[in-house]
């Protein structure tokens, strides 16, 4: 089962920023999910649009310009940082799972991924995910390689066929909803099961005896410490 840091390690630094990727690499992910907003077509790592929640700025994204953005503090000193700066820091120690939350960011998104592939990258480095359906469509229709997860927080009816449409290759369910027939179903259709937000010890054991494919954590060391023996 892969651990997947939520944001970087949320639970010990402040959420997409470096400071969080490098704690979950510290403790040792096997991927780093990140959320991604189109800035004046730059893709910035934060997960509201409004502003209030993560930095000490207020009001939404978009009424904002990208200079100004990167003046304001996302906690403890750090900036709001971009796409580009997140790969640069990873350094391909992770799986990098960028989750697309605004709109118009599917095309920059698989851009930025196809230039670190010429730089020697692997498709197997990336995953994309998104709740958006019609972003996540976008990437396969722009390059088919890039591994895609769809999102979900219920299950709608024929969830599997709409992740088989849409190409993707993981099933991304709220711990909620995620029991032992979803795990079958999706493994039948030959896709990964994997499951958001699992910071409890117990859920962390209950989702490895389901056979989930990973989990989304704020505590990686939490992960670690409940490793099978």
């Amino acid at each position: 089962m892969l651990c997947i840091g939520h944001r970087g390690a949320m639970g010990h630094e402040p959420e997409n920023t470096l400071l969080s990727i490098a704690k979950a690499l510290e403790l040792g992910v096997d991927a780093v999910e990140i959320d991604v907003h189109n800035v004046e077509d730059r893709l910035v790592v934060i997960h509201d649009r409004d502003l209030s929640r993560t930095t000490n700025g207020t009001g939404y994204l978009e009424n904002y310009s990208f200079a100004y953005l990167r003046t304001l503090d996302a906690g403890k000193g750090q900036q709001i940082p971009t796409l580009v700066e997140v790969l640069n820091a990873v350094d391909r120690q992770a799986i990098v799972n960028i989750e697309l939350k605004g709109n118009n960011t599917a095309k920059l998104a698989a851009d930025t991924i196809l230039k670190y592939i010429d730089l020697g990258w692997s498709y197997s480095d990336f995953l994309v995910s998104s709740f958006n359906h019609y972003e996540l469509n976008q990437i396969k229709t722009i390059e088919p390689k890039i591994e895609t997860g769809i999102l979900f927080y219920g299950l709608p009816w024929k969830y599997t066929k709409i992740a088989h449409e849409l190409g993707a290759n993981i099933v991304i369910s709220n711990l909620d909803y995620v029991d032992a027939n979803l795990v079958a179903t999706v493994h039948q259709e030959n896709l990964q099961a994997w499951a958001y937000t699992v910071n409890k010890p117990q859920d962390i054991s209950k989702m490895r005896e389901l056979g989930v494919d990973g989990i989304f954590t704020n505590y990686p060391d939490i992960f670690n410490d409940h490793q099978p023996i």
